[in-house]
């Protein structure tokens, strides 16, 4: 049993240098590796569910030590292993096992399918390994490479202009998040001269009871808050996540749905004794989260791209999860983190069916009538849908109206913002689901689509069951706590009408139209937020750089490097004309020269 967490961190890790060192050019022979290993991966992670006790335990061996330059600084390579660290991986081997799977029949075609499945049992142990750490140092260390990963995962249609770019933009976006987190840990660091969490969780009480202590906690959760903006895609670096969805669509629900960007939010819930230090901070993550919950929605109202529509959902459910941790519900937020992993990932798979049942078309308006050709698609779909909208009785009911009622607790106008979402949500999903799966085909792809390989459409029928079910209090209580709350909330009915009140609107305004009948620039731009950052880019970065290029050009190459080097050459050139080989020249000049001498030493 001691092994058994390593086996499950390393057997992706093992399949990716097998892969790229050996099998690449066998395809089939690459994917057989890479999902033996995530199979791997998930067995041992129910076992070690099944068998270890909730309480921490951890298996670690050191790895650096200062105590020879008389440092008192020591870093283990350590693996934590209670309740939390084991929701989390259920969720992420199991999802990862599916959509491995998925993949192997979505990406049969596919030239660099070795390279795919070797980036993907790479992003398995980086997302793994997160979830394992148990200090601030390995955390960061897998952070990035779960930044890598992703950017290779994105590209992999790398000779495409938008997967590059999107590539490009997730990997910045991401950096400057991250520099606000290493930031955080070096100020904890600083407080607590230590990067374990227990360690770090045992020296908190003597700080905290300093009230001088208190800006400095603010400073440092925040800073550590910057990492989940980036790699949760919050306000205002939500703008790479859309954008990421260029990659092929398993990836869009492996790292963008159900994994990665949920990191962010795992983060702030493994260091919540850390966040809860600062009222001040909490405010600033409820505000943020909220922010980005009602734009995304707004957002995604207005999108035609299915997968875009889907990436704008999972900022908004992104939102509510920060939103929680900011309300004082950890337990709320990772309650939806685990519900939503299933729903949206299946939600992106089943995306993911249509595209290729149309022939890669994305655009929702060219499709229609796939309930008739696509039945256990539409109909794991549906499921995934209800419970993103939170329809009574599916998983997402549950978790979403457990943070709107920790809000109405502490937030009230928070709690006003999360209903328009709720309302949002259901009216931007039924538009999907109206224009994509009923009325009639409006292209001959649509028209001749039919259903997905089997292959392919078993992972749904297993997603679809979660997506259910997950979310009653008799499953999540053998996962993790159930939130608690103060008293009974009428909050839970005033979501139900909302969201029913926005899948009737979505119905009628949608129901056998061609396009759209309603169009607003702003949402349909995604608030020129890409606009403006371009702009602010343009005249800060790029200004300089050609200011920079100006300098580099005219000043350093032309006037200094070529001017010095063309200066000496001309010099050299007009002294030629005195080298004429005219003995009466030399004298003539010999005889200039000396009375020029004598002439200095006489009158100065």
């Amino acid at each position: 049993m001691q092994h058994l967490p390593w086996i499950i961190l390393f057997a992706p890790l093992v399949s990716a240098a097998l892969i790229v060192l050996f099998t690449q050019r066998w395809k089939n022979l690459s994917a057989l590796i890479s999902i033996a290993a995530v199979l791997v991966s998930a067995a041992g992670s129910i076992t070690l569910f099944r068998t270890l006790p909730d309480s921490t335990t951890a298996f670690q061996f050191p790895w650096l030590d200062f105590g020879a330059l008389d440092i008192d600084f020591q870093v283990p390579i350590g693996i934590t292993i209670d309740g939390l660290s084991k929701a989390m991986l259920l969720v992420v081997t199991a999802i990862g096992a599916l959509i491995h799977i998925y993949s192997w029949a979505y990406m049969a075609d596919d030239e660099g399918k070795s390279r795919y499945f070797a980036g993907l049992s790479f992003f398995m142990f980086s997302m793994l390994g997160i979830v394992f750490a148990n200090n601030f140092l390995m955390m960061f260390i897998f952070w990035e490479l779960v930044g890598v990963s992703s950017f290779i995962l994105i590209g992999h249609w790398f000779f495409r202009n938008a997967p590059a770019a999107a590539a490009n933009k997730a990997f910045i976006c991401n950096r400057l998040g991250d520099f606000g987190f290493l930031l955080g840990i070096l100020l904890v660091w600083t407080a607590t001269q230590s990067v374990n969490f227990e360690a770090i969780k045992a020296r908190l009480p003597e700080l905290t009871a300093n009230p001088a202590f208190l800006p400095f906690a603010t400073a440092a959760v925040l800073c550590l808050f910057c990492g989940t903006v980036g790699k949760s895609a919050q306000f205002p670096l939500h703008v790479w996540l859309p954008d990421a969805m260029e990659g092929p669509t398993p990836v869009s629900a492996l790292i963008h749905a159900a994994t990665m960007v949920a990191a962010g939010v795992y983060m702030l819930a493994r260091i919540y004794f850390i966040v809860e230090t600062s009222p001040a901070a909490m405010e600033v993550i409820a505000v943020i989260g909220t922010i980005t919950a009602v734009l995304a929605a707004l957002m995604a109202t207005q999108q035609d791209d299915i997968k875009r529509v889907l990436a704008y959902s999972t900022l908004s459910q992104l939102g509510y999860m920060v939103m929680a941790v900011g309300v004082a519900s950890k337990d709320g937020a990772m309650f939806h983190l685990f519900t939503h992993a299933f729903f949206k990932a299946l939600l992106f798979l089943g995306a993911g069916s249509v595209i290729l049942a149309c022939h890669h078309e994305q655009n929702i308006w060219k499709m229609g009538g796939l309930w008739k050709k696509q039945p256990i698609t539409v109909l794991t779909f549906a499921v995934a849908t209800c419970a993103l909208m939170g329809v009574w009785g599916f998983s997402g009911f549950y978790s979403k109206d457990a943070i709107l009622v920790a809000a109405s607790e502490h937030h009230p106008w928070i709690l006003g913002f999360g209903l328009f979402t709720a309302f949002l949500t259901a009216f931007y999903m039924t538009r999907l689901f109206v224009v994509v799966f009923f009325g009639k085909a409006r292209t001959q792809e649509a028209g001749h689509a039919h259903e997905a390989p089997a292959v392919m459409w078993i992972p749904l029928v297993l997603l679809a069951i979660p997506a259910f079910v997950a979310g009653y209090p008799g499953v999540i209580a053998n996962f993790l706590p159930t939130p608690a709350h103060e008293a009974a909330s009428n909050v839970p009915y005033l979501a139900s009408g909302l969201g029913l009140l926005g899948i009737a609107l979505g119905f009628l305004l949608y129901r056998a139209q061609e396009k759209d009948p309603i169009r607003i620039p702003l949402l349909a731009n995604k608030f020129y937020f890409d606009e403006f950052y371009a702009q602010v880019i343009w005249y800060t970065q790029d200004l300089l750089a050609r200011i920079s290029a100006f300098i580099d050009r005219w000043v350093l190459d032309t006037a200094l490097v070529r001017g010095l080097s063309s200066g000496t050459w001309g010099f050299g050139f007009a002294l030629r004309f005195a080298q004429s080989g005219n003995l009466q020249s030399y004298a003539l000049l010999f005889g200039a020269g000396v009375v020029a001498l004598f002439y200095f030493i006489l009158f100065y």
